[in-house]
């Protein structure tokens, strides 16, 4: 079968499970995700989606969300949105159908109660909203550190000075105007204009900045970075909405971007960059003590911490750190930390695969899983293996741990290794690592803190995480048949709510 009729045999599989076109209100896309809006979660047929042989695993969070995989999401999203044009261009218009009161109020109430089992807290709203800032920004991340690494590498070996100067501003533009982007984007997400978001933002790099005063001290260009950005945007929102409220209509197109881009651009530039510089300067020192004092120690916690961070929804609460790391210090020390978990992840799922020599459907789910989960996208071993079966989830925090802790020590003995990008983990963030020792070791520490990861995850999966009654269960043979044969045998997983299942593992 050609890839295209693939994609879409994939999505016209999809589509009537999730309750047809009718039922999908948005349709989006992340790194591994179709993130679907749906107007009647009751519709969808949790099981036969993830009897589709594209599907690894679903979540329901504030989105329904279809795990794909990487390179795969984003071929069939288009093919879906296609097929639910064309469904909803053939269905009759559904405002002309009648629908009685007590069909309204059922409706009405499936809702309520699906808003309810979401238990989506406000907080957990705001931290969704600041990763949909800058998860967009996440492509041009990835690729600009790839060329930046690129240029570092031909500036070492002294090959093609003529390249590397243009290589160079290939990897800089874009981290020189980030905060346009996030200003951008944070309008967007706030319900703003999002233009006026990117030019309030745009105050932030201008170079003029460094002939004003604030505070007693000279302002500089790009000070308060990302999050001086977000806060500028922020508020560019609220003064934009107050505009919309007072400002007459007749004078709205001439008052409102005047008004929105002037009183926040002042507060920017005479309050925010100063704060933002501030706290953004603090972020880094922090981030550079923990390291350096805590080293092991601390490595050992992120390491082993991050998964259930991720379980929680807290994760996202890091991606604006990572961005204000990048952008201050080329680098983010803190993800080949985090990427350490998903190490343990791999070395818990070949236990698993040692332990279970009789269960053929979980053999061969860890076998088709593995090579993505050594390039970092752990989705479906978590889906599929450790976390079903409960106690392997556990030993595999234990293997992040143990590589975390090797990467944490040699920062602390003051080799720092980190990545000038987020997103990647595992083998994929070779490309993207930095450090202020050379390449060369920076490459060993990391494929050190791997190796570890994937050890301790193996020993401590192997010796301790699995009881009598588990293997008694598990150890036997089962339909090759059955799609998700660890949630087969584990109902309540394949029915788990958002905060049981993992959301999208950023570096994982």
């Amino acid at each position: 079968m050609a890839t295209e009729d693939k994609n879409r045999a994939t999505a016209a599989a999809i589509l009537p499970l999730v309750g047809g076109a009718a039922n999908v209100s948005s349709i989006a896309h992340c790194m591994t995700r179709l993130r679907l809006g749906l107007h009647d979660r009751s519709l969808v047929q949790d099981d036969a989606l993830k009897a589709v042989p594209a599907v690894m695993g679903v979540v329901d969070d504030d989105t329904y969300q279809i795990v794909l995989g990487p390179g795969t999401v984003a071929r069939v999203t288009p093919e879906f949105e296609k097929l639910v044009e064309e469904g909803r261009a053939s269905a009759p218009d559904p405002a002309t159908v009648p629908v009685t009161a007590e069909e309204l109020a059922a409706q009405g109430a499936g809702m309520k109660a699906a808003r309810k089992s979401k238990n989506a807290t406000p907080f957990k709203l705001f931290l969704r909203r600041i990763a949909n800032i800058f998860v967009p920004l996440i492509p041009a991340l990835i690729g600009c550190g790839i060329i930046a690494g690129l240029n570092g590498l031909l500036v070492n070996l002294g090959w093609l000075p003529s390249v590397t100067p243009a290589l160079a501003a290939m990897a800089s533009g874009f981290m020189a105007l980030i905060a346009v982007f996030v200003g951008y984007n944070t309008a967007k997400e706030f319900g703003g204009t999002p233009i006026l978001g990117g030019a309030v933002a745009a105050i932030i790099v201008f170079p003029g900045v460094a002939n004003i005063e604030a505070f007693g001290q000279k302002l500089s260009p790009g000070q308060g970075g990302v999050l001086g950005a977000l806060g500028a945007a922020v508020l560019a929102v609220y003064v934009e909405k107050w505009c919309r409220r007072w400002v007459p209509e007749a004078l709205d197109v001439l008052v409102t971007p005047t008004l929105t881009v002037l009183i926040s651009g002042l507060v920017t530039i005479f309050g925010l960059m100063y704060v933002a510089g501030e706290v953004s300067t603090a972020i880094g020192t922090f981030a550079d003590w923990l390291l350096s004092n805590g080293g092991a120690g601390a490595g050992l916690v992120l390491g082993g911490f991050f998964l259930p961070l991720v379980m929680l929804g807290l994760h996202q609460a890091l991606i604006p750190i990572h961005t204000t790391l990048i952008e201050q210090q080329g680098y983010t020390v803190l993800l080949p930390i985090l990427a350490m978990a998903g190490a343990g992840q791999v070395g818990a799922a070949i236990a698993v695969y040692f332990r279970l020599p009789r269960n053929e459907s979980i053999r061969k789910t860890i076998k088709s899983a593995l090579p993505a989960g050594f390039l970092g996208v752990g989705e479906p071993l978590i889906y599929g293996v450790s976390l079903p079966l409960g106690r392997p989830f556990v030993t595999a925090c234990v293997g992040g741990a143990f590589g975390g802790a090797f990467v944490g020590f040699f920062n602390q003995l003051g080799d720092a290794v980190g990545s000038t990008a987020i997103g990647p983990s595992g083998w994929a963030l070779f490309p993207l690592l930095d450090g202020n020792h050379g390449l060369g070791a920076t490459i060993a520490i990391y494929a050190g803190g791997l190796v570890v990861g994937y050890l301790a995850g193996f020993v401590a999966t192997y010796f301790f995480g699995f009881s009598k009654d588990l293997l008694t269960e598990f150890n036997v043979s089962q339909e090759p048949a059955a799609a998700s044969p660890v949630a087969a045998a584990t109902p309540a997983a394949a029915t788990a709510g958002p905060d049981a299942l993992p959301k999208e593992p950023a570096g994982v």
